[in-house]
């Protein structure tokens, strides 16, 4: 239903990814006027994604953000999407759960931040979003702590990178499982979205789904949030939140083709990832009287190591994450603080050849020999925690955008745990690959799902949100996205999004009742 732009909406939500739509969805269900602005376009994955991945470019968000510090991050495909939908058009969907040990590394290890939430408020917003999506998984799961409820549905086919993974793990000791994805391994229907198709198998997560089995937000919640009310406003760029007297923001300012437009409203949640909610609050000067906006910016460790092998792979076919072992989510007698996942990947051609490239540094005949090898190859990568540091942060630049906005300057470097964990996982990947057969056996260093700028927690002397995603200093501001973390956590980013998503919509509710 649209509204008018003059009216009072109840809320306005900046985003529609992992963070944004859920809450959409949960605010326009409990008769909410709710508007959603959203950077990029509305696709319709039928006609508009396809099976290439040059042409999948355009769910990635590349406006130029500067990299600096030790280990630089590079954007684009690596981190944010654009479009409705955010980066879930184009994430693996994999989800495995945080572990309760996840959300107190500062009590287990000295070093980061807890959580100002226990593992029990978040448990039940897993299984809800579990369900809805249609998560695929094993029931049981191998680790953490027994689950309230299976998975909705059985796990997706293991591909060639698992079987291999899971051939090597077994003559190690170290325990597989089949990976829990946001991907349909059945035909699956959700009340108020419809039907939805099984997942073909193929391998093109990464890159958009066009048949919509995989549960990215714009098959999912958005359709859920259409269906109670909500408004979507595509192509719609938020650059000021305007406040009164009381500081509280009444209006949202955004560039929709070419003009400005306002909305006012009562309450605004900003859900547009780590970079650019913080952007935006830089921008405007709001919500930073702790000096922690942009601060503690965080980057998964998440080495691959890639091998080549006798036998006929297809490293495109099946989904890429199809394999997960948590074995060494707290490994014993280790030299750093927190732990990590181990997972199989399948990989694009192209994606694979650039990668290969750069790190093997190969030319002529032989860049010739390992490119013809591609189907071939597999690989193994770790998905590590990370720890907050002061030399890692996000700042405005004096340098312009394209719509003469400062851009984004983020620093990171690995620390000494960061490093430490990836000497750790390095040396059992290259094993498991050594005991499944592989050869010419090469690593691609890399941090993925950056990861904090707005810190949730107790004290607003050193956070920017309370543990419901409101901010201590704009009374009816609320972030919801992985800018929130207080700890990078030791699994992929996206189904805790979710859930806290969720969490934030109903605490949010309650409070108004």
């Amino acid at each position: 239903m649209p509204y008018s732009t003059s009216e009072t909406v109840d809320a306005v939500v900046i985003g529609t990814g992992a963070g944004g739509a859920p809450l959409l969805a949960r605010l326009a269900a409990a008769g909410l006027k709710v508007v959603a602005l959203e950077a990029g376009k509305h696709w319709n994955p039928a006609t508009d994604f396809a099976t290439d991945e040059k042409a999948q470019e355009k769910l990635f968000w590349t406006d130029e953000r500067l990299s600096a510090g030790a280990d630089p991050i590079p954007f684009g495909s690596n981190n944010s999407g654009i479009g409705v939908g955010g980066s879930t058009l184009h994430y693996t969907a994999y989800t495995p759960r945080a572990q309760p040990d996840d959300l107190r590394i500062r009590t287990d290890f000295g070093v980061g931040e807890d959580w100002p939430i226990p593992f029990d408020q978040l448990e039940p917003y897993y299984d809800e979003v579990e369900q809805f999506l249609g998560v695929s998984g094993p029931s049981p799961y191998l680790w953490g702590p027994t689950r309230k409820q299976k998975y909705a549905l059985g796990p997706l086919p293991i591909n060639g990178a698992g079987q291999l993974m899971q051939r090597g793990c077994e003559q190690l000791g170290i325990k597989t499982s089949p990976a829990a994805n946001a991907a349909l391994s059945a035909d699956y229907y959700q009340a108020g979205v419809g039907h939805r198709k099984a997942c073909t198998n193929r391998g093109f997560c990464q890159a958009g789904c066009t048949t919509g089995a995989k549960a990215s937000m714009d098959v999912t919640y958005i359709p859920l949030a259409l269906h109670h009310g909500a408004e979507i406003r595509p192509e719609s760029f938020v650059t000021q939140l305007i406040t009164d007297g009381s500081g509280k923001i009444r209006e949202v300012i955004y560039v929709r083709n070419g003009q400005e437009e306002r909305q006012r409203c009562r309450f605004v949640f900003l859900c547009a990832g780590t970079v650019e909610t913080a952007r935006l609050l830089l921008l405007n000067g709001l919500a930073n009287s702790s000096g922690q906006v942009g601060r503690n910016v965080m980057a998964h460790t998440a080495l691959q190591i890639w091998g080549e092998f006798d036998e006929d792979i297809r490293p495109y076919k099946g989904v890429p994450g199809a394999l997960i072992s948590e074995d060494t989510h707290r490994p014993a007698r280790a030299d750093f603080a927190g732990g990590y996942l181990l997972q199989s990947i399948g990989v694009m051609p192209v994606t694979y050849l650039s990668q290969m490239a750069r790190a093997r540094g190969l030319w002529g005949q032989e860049l010739k020999r390992a490119a013809l090898a591609y189907n071939h190859v597999a690989g193994i990568n770790i998905l590590g925690d990370c720890l907050p540091a002061v030399g890692n942060y996000l700042e405005l630049a004096d340098e312009k955008d394209s719509r003469q906005m400062p851009k984004p300057r983020v620093y990171f470097s690995n620390g000494e745990n960061e490093k430490r964990m990836t000497a750790h996982a390095d040396k059992i990947m290259r094993a498991i690959w050594d005991a499944a057969g592989a050869k010419n056996v090469w690593a691609f260093p890399r941090n993925a799902h950056i990861i904090g700028t707005c810190r949730m927690g107790e004290s607003a002397d050193a956070a920017v949100v309370n543990a419901d995603g409101q901010s201590f200093d704009v009374p009816n501001l609320y972030i919801s996205d992985n800018s929130t973390f207080p700890s990078a956590l030791s699994v992929n980013p996206a189904l805790t999004i979710m859930a806290l998503a969720l969490r934030t919509a109903d605490r949010f509710l309650e409070q108004r009742k």
